[in-house]
């Protein structure tokens, strides 16, 4: 018979510091194509379940066995299931075990997809195009704008365990209403990025300009009169169309694009912009 009785160990400070550095360091180690992130997720708060239920007791091992069932969210939002979580084993024990299930069945894909959204693709996108655009200028400092956004990505990281865990189950339903919200914000953020960085770092246009009689032809000039930056778009759609065709990777797309634009250009039909 599993003991009923709840805990009454209460997590500490140095608790979290163990969880956070487990989390930042060693969370996607155990990562594989069969269970994902549940590993990785039981060894971040392995030495705390030990502390609730205590060494070699049936609780400890039931609850050990549920969570290394399928997990996979985002690297940047984990430690909110993770703090909630342990909130709920705090204070309920084994009996909080079915909140624990549905509770993390019910987040880790919205948050996967926001949390993705925003920190593996949103802001090294803007950052990114940010550092380059100086670097290109001869300017050092964006690399350190590069280094200073992941850092705060870590300290967020950092801070929102224990945000999560005070709150509790509670923030399930706090945030439930703006996850809709957040993630078409995060989607329109991006495409606005997306656009942007067409715009200024796709530096190609047209160079042939064939006569007709005296009077040259400039493709770039009546090109930009119709939509300026319109061949950056084109490249852009094309290599969009092309991702999406069956048996097409990105290495294929990138040598392809590699190859043709060293035609083109070698013909004079582009140049650099």
């Amino acid at each position: 018979m599993m003991n009923s009785n709840k805990p009454t160990y209460k997590l500490t400070d140095k608790d979290f510091r163990q969880i956070n550095r487990r989390s930042l360091f060693g969370f996607q180690l155990g990562w594989n194509y069969e269970r994902m992130q549940a590993s990785g997720y039981l060894y971040t708060i392995l030495p705390q379940l030990r502390k609730i239920y205590g060494d070699g007791t049936p609780e400890l091992k039931k609850m050990m066995k549920t969570h290394t069932q399928f997990f996979n969210t985002s690297n940047f939002f984990n430690t909110i299931i993770t703090g909630i979580d342990l909130s709920v084993e705090e204070k309920e024990g084994i009996a909080g075990e079915e909140t624990v299930v549905g509770m993390k069945t019910g987040l880790m894909g919205s948050f996967a997809s926001i949390g993705d959204s925003i920190f593996a693709a949103l802001i090294p996108a803007i950052f990114g195009a940010i550092a380059a655009n100086m670097a290109q200028e001869g300017n050092p400092v964006g690399v350190f704008i590069w280094i200073a956004a992941q850092v705060a990505i870590m300290v967020f990281r950092w801070k929102q365990l224990r945000i999560a865990y005070n709150e509790g189950v509670s923030l399930v339903t706090t945030m439930s209403h703006r996850l809709a919200a957040l993630t078409n914000a995060a989607t329109i953020m991006g495409v606005f990025m997306v656009g942007a960085l067409v715009a200024t770092m796709i530096n190609v246009k047209f160079a042939f300009a064939p006569k007709i009689g005296n009077v040259p032809l400039d493709f770039q000039k009546y090109s930009d009169m119709i939509i300026p930056k319109l061949l950056p778009a084109l490249i852009v759609g094309a290599i969009y169309w092309l991702l999406g065709r069956k048996h097409m990777t990105s290495t294929r797309a990138i040598f392809i694009v590699l190859f043709v634009s060293i035609a083109l250009s070698a013909l004079g039909v582009i140049a650099k912009g």
